[in-house]
């Protein structure tokens, strides 16, 4: 199942279609970059949902300044993944979901299948309650959770009508969507005058200590999510770039590289503008530790006042152009999960309904049971960025074993020290993400059946974990075996 099923461009055709020139040399053209410019648009909005907004005020306000290194670090490492979720695509002309299913076991490909979908419910229901928290802030508390997760749910249909427009009518409303967070969160960050040198600090000087542990861990599950993975990797195939054709592979994955770098490191900027806005306000305050989503907006009024634009209405228009973005995209990721593990055929808008309904009918359970109560939300939050962060070496793995594989990738396959690079960071995000099960199942489990049946889903999960590593190897291996038969045939 390739993009073509989902989107139509201006051009009357599947894609954008580009210049057919093979020149290997061709210089740098703005022209060009604004060619290509779009897929890393709509896949950065995972860097900036109302999960990662979230846990930038948490952050911000438990930790104050000391983790912005680790925000910077962890864009970083989050831009080195999608970059390699870029080239698969543009190489192989297909995304990972359709990958995976090619490449591994069928057991293995649909339980990396349900994997995938874990993650995305779980962020999909952080994304639609972040929306209708939004609606309630700005219509003053009249319109409830669950009506808004309704008026949020409606963005399915808006989507479909949308695509039948181009894709570049859809990068554009996404553009208008992050250039409203951007001014929103600015607005905030200039409004509340954070302390520049301490800032600086922040970013350049490494620091933690024993009680910012949860929140460093929480940073670096909110910018590495296993959807955009997926997203990024079909994204890039709007573009028409012949595979067979190396001069045009070449510049396709030069100026998606550009492109992605820019609009990563804005969504790094409006994460920054959050972080520190919450670190001056209430760092070492009695609020620090009972602020979320819901609560935030109110705080902020109380602390900043109102003005000529009250700050909570300011939060609540970038919260909501976060929500609404950010929803759109786990649409359009569930179909591209959906369809290529699975290989299904069917009408856009049954697609739609079908991966739409997997997020919102949890989320409208979640809207009625937990309605107004923070603790509640803000405790289910902390499950769902758990939940979501098991999920990432299930991408993470067969991402880079995938694109350090000759046969499937030939000459643009990574070179040993980028895969060392991305082996250490996988090993990291991993490690990082064993830290926090180990962390809040021995609070959360209590009793022996329970903990009984916890250890069981560790054990199975690490034992998955290292299936994917040794399919890695065994490739590698087998790859190796057959080079050296062609050297002694010779």
């Amino acid at each position: 199942m390739h993009l073509n099923d989902f989107i139509s461009s201006d051009t009357g055709s599947s894609y954008i279609v580009l210049d057919d020139d093979d020149s290997t040399t061709a210089p740098f053209s703005w022209n060009k970059l604004w060619e290509f410019t779009g897929p890393g648009v709509l896949m950065c909005i995972a860097f900036l949902d109302p999960g990662n907004l979230e846990g930038d005020l948490q952050a911000g306000a438990i930790a104050g300044y000391s983790l912005l290194w680790l925000l910077l670090w962890a864009t970083v490492m989050g831009l080195l993944i999608q970059l390699l979720s870029a080239r698969i695509g543009v190489v192989t002309g297909k995304h990972m979901a359709e990958i995976c299913r090619e490449e591994y076991p069928r057991w293995a490909s649909l339980l990396l299948w349900c994997m995938a979908e874990l993650a995305l419910i779980g962020a999909d229901i952080q994304e639609v309650i972040g929306s209708a928290i939004a609606i309630n802030i700005l219509s003053n508390g009249v319109v409830p959770l669950w009506v808004g997760v309704i008026i949020t749910a409606s963005d399915c249909f808006f989507f479909l009508f949308l695509e039948n427009y181009g894709v570049r009518k859809l990068e554009a409303v996404f553009a208008v969507l992050i250039s409203t967070m951007a001014l929103s969160f600015a607005w905030m960050f200039v409004d509340t005058k954070p302390d520049g040198n301490e800032l600086l600090v922040g970013l350049l000087v490494p620091k933690l200590g024993r009680k910012t542990i949860q929140k460093a861990v929480g940073i670096v599950g909110c910018v590495i999510t296993p959807h955009n993975v997926y997203l990024h990797s079909a994204l890039v195939q709007s573009r028409k770039v012949d595979p067979t054709k190396k001069g045009r592979v070449q510049e396709a994955l030069k100026y998606y590289t550009i492109e992605c770098s820019i609009a990563v490191f804005v969504m790094f900027v409006i994460n920054l503008c959050v972080t520190t806005v919450f670190a001056k306000g209430f760092y070492n305050t009695k609020e620090a530790n009972s602020l979320g989503l819901l609560n935030a907006g109110k705080f902020l009024q109380e602390r900043y006042g109102g003005g000529m634009f009250p700050i909570l209405y300011i939060w609540g228009i970038g919260l909501l152009a976060a929500g609404q973005s950010s929803t759109l995209t786990g649409t359009y990721a569930g179909q591209f999960i959906m369809g290529g593990f699975l290989d299904l055929r069917m009408r856009k808008w049954l697609r739609s309904l079908i991966t739409r309904s997997c997020a919102i009918v949890p989320t409208m359970i979640v809207a009625v049971v937990f309605n107004r109560s923070d603790a509640s939300l803000d405790n289910l939050n902390e499950w769902l960025n758990v939940l979501q962060g098991m999920q990432i070496p299930f991408t993470l793995i067969p991402l880079v074993v995938l694109v350090a594989d000759e046969h499937l990738m030939g000459v643009f396959r990574i070179g040993p020290v980028y895969e060392w690079i991305m082996w250490i960071v996988a090993a990291l995000v991993t490690a990082i993400n064993g830290y926090v099960l180990l962390e809040f199942f021995s609070s959360e489990v209590k009793g022996v059946a329970f903990g009984i049946m916890v250890s069981s889903v560790i054990v199975a999960y690490a034992a998955f974990i290292l299936y994917l590593i040794s399919h890695g190897n065994a490739r590698f291996s087998g790859l190796c075996s057959k080079r050296l038969l062609g050297y002694t045939a010779l």
